[in-house]
């Protein structure tokens, strides 16, 4: 299978992360900074705003792909490249047949288990986590740390995006421990130059 995601950062903007900042412009930041996805959560967005921002951000991407995190409706409509779902979201069969064989589909994953279930359903990547703790997002799973992430992700039958608590100290050990993208959301939005802290994790990841 043709991998469809770039490697390097995927920048994650939760519009919970500095929410004086507008997404669009978290996004701008991140896409300046030489990010190779953005995923858009906007978990605290009215719809109608959240729409809007998807539509800006799409525009500002160019080519770089901006996946829209567990809304299928908000994605089909913004014209995002794809869709990222949960466990609670609907099944990725389900958002392959309404997306199209083109869309970016992936799957949050625990397992290698879950990972070839998502493959089955037709996701063609997962994030798989959490690597570390996070405070971003609540997590009812075990941390599988780095070792536990290198042990799933060789095997894995679809390119893997590692998820939860990466930093520029720990994004290249992810790298070397097979994640295609490192996605990275509080350490990126909180620094106080995100340019600067999206080249430094993107160096980082291709260093490794």
């Amino acid at each position: 299978m043709a991998l469809k995601l770039p490697r390097g950062l995927y920048g994650l903007i939760d519009d919970g992360l500095r929410p004086e900042v507008p997404v669009p412009t978290k996004a701008l930041w991140a896409l300046e900074g030489g990010a190779a996805v953005i995923q858009l959560r906007l978990e605290k967005t009215p719809d109608r705003l959240a729409l809007e921002w998807i539509r800006e951000v799409v525009a500002l991407a160019g080519a770089v792909p901006v996946i829209v995190n567990d809304r299928v409706d908000l994605c089909l409509v913004g014209q995002a490249a794809g869709v990222h779902l949960g466990a609670n979201d609907l099944p990725v069969s389900v958002a392959r047949r309404l997306l199209g064989p083109a869309a970016l589909i992936g799957a949050t994953t625990r397992n290698l288990a879950d990972i070839e279930r998502a493959a089955g359903e037709g996701a063609d990547h997962v994030g798989l986590g959490p690597i570390f703790t996070t405070s971003t997002k609540q997590v009812n799973a075990a941390s599988l740390g780095l070792e536990g992430f290198r042990a799933i992700a060789t095997k894995s039958p679809l390119p893997v995006v590692g998820i939860a608590g990466i930093t520029l100290e720990t994004i290249g050990q992810v790298a070397k421990a097979g994640a295609h993208c490192a996605a990275v959301a509080g350490n990126l939005l909180d620094a106080p130059d995100v340019v600067a802290q999206a080249r430094a994790l993107r160096d980082a990841f291709f260093a490794a």
